[in-house]
Formats: C-alpha cells, structure tokens, sequence
C-alpha cells in the first residue's frame, strides 16, 4: 500500500474529484467565501477557479497529504489572491484563535481520521461572525443504498485513501460548535453509494 498511496493514489484521488459533476457541485458552494478564507482538505487545489477574487482576500490551504500539497502549489500560481498551503492535518489547524472568515469544506470530512476533533479546531479558527462553507457525500437517504455504504466501507476506504461511504454529514457538522443554516442534498450521477451529496452552509454557535 505504500507505493500506491504515494504515487498512483493521488492521481487517482485527482481525477476521481474533477469529474463534471462534482466540479458542478463545487462551483455551487466556493464562490461564497469572503475575506481570509481556510479551505480544510485542499487536495490539489481543485477549488482555486471558483473563488472570487474580488472577495477573497487571501487564503490557507489545508492538506496532510505532501503528494497532493506539491499539486496544489503549483496550482495556486494561477490565482490573482494569496495563497499559503500548509502541509498539516485537520485535527492540528496552526492558525489562531477567530482569524478566520470563511472555511470550506469540500469532499473532505469522508477522509478525516478524527472528523470531532477537525470540526472543533474549525471552530475554534472561526471568527464568531464566519461561515463554513461545505459540500461533501455520505450516508443516503435510502435504507437499501445505506445497507451497501456499510458493506462496501470497510474496502472502500483501504482503497480509497481513508474515504467513508457512510459518515453522517450534518451530524458531524453540528456536534461540536456549529448550526446549519442552509442544507441541499442530491444523488449525482454515478455508482449510488458514493454519489449522496449534501452541501450548504453552517454558522458558529
């Protein structure tokens, strides 16, 4: 598993997340960050098109996995706002305390270890008046597509870098310090039990 999670791996995670409907779903959720913005999970920096540079003032880009952070310097170049990608995970946020005005979220929470503790650093970086952005796929609505998330899982995530079919997104959003203002939820096209999408917007509580 080591060869192929550092070299093919990424590639793999690369292409899986800039498929046309999950692009689509990104450029629904990016462009409402405002100000000094944390996106949490950067990968390779899929996101950067979509923010407004006439509202983002800068940003931090969150990411653990130093095969994807190489990406996504190289895709920051291309963006006419600052950006700092820091090579770190979602538990261990290193900024302080309320400097942060927008976080996004994308396609990231099914991945996170410890997703309590990454919830609870995201509000603590928060300023009081912020917003976290998300979008994100996990458990169905449907008993039987459910069923098949909880069987396929546990080879899922051995393959998939860590990624869970099943994880209850507003749950986890709001266990720890946050309200959700604004939710959505769609199948996109594809293989059912990967493709439960929920995004919209959460405030600190």
């Amino acid at each position: 598993m080591g060869l192929y999670s550092k070299y093919l791996l990424p590639k793999i995670v690369h292409l899986t997340c800039r498929q046309r409907p999950v692009m689509r779903q990104r450029q629904k959720v990016v462009p409402l960050a405002s100000g000094r913005v944390l996106e949490v999970g950067f990968g390779s920096g899929l996101n950067l098109p979509y923010y407004d540079p006439a509202r983002v003032t800068g940003l931090w880009g969150l990411e653990p996995a130093p095969e994807m952070t190489q990406m996504a310097r190289e895709t920051a170049r291309s963006v006419d706002f600052e950006v700092e990608v820091i090579h770190q995970p979602a538990e261990e946020i290193p900024l302080a305390a309320g400097t942060v005005d927008s976080i996004v979220i994308t396609y990231t929470l099914c991945t996170i270890p410890d997703p309590a503790a990454a919830i609870s650093e995201m509000r603590r970086v928060l300023k009081s008046s912020g917003k976290l952005i998300f979008c994100e796929h996990g458990a169905a609505p449907d008993e039987q597509v459910r069923r098949w998330q909880d069987r396929v899982d546990p080879i899922w995530k051995r393959l998939a870098g860590g990624c869970h079919l099943n994880r209850r997104i507003p749950q986890i959003i709001e266990q720890d310090g946050f309200r959700i203002e604004t939710l959505e939820t769609i199948y996109l096209p594809g293989w059912r039990p990967a493709s439960f999408n929920y995004w919209g917007s959460a405030a600190p509580v």
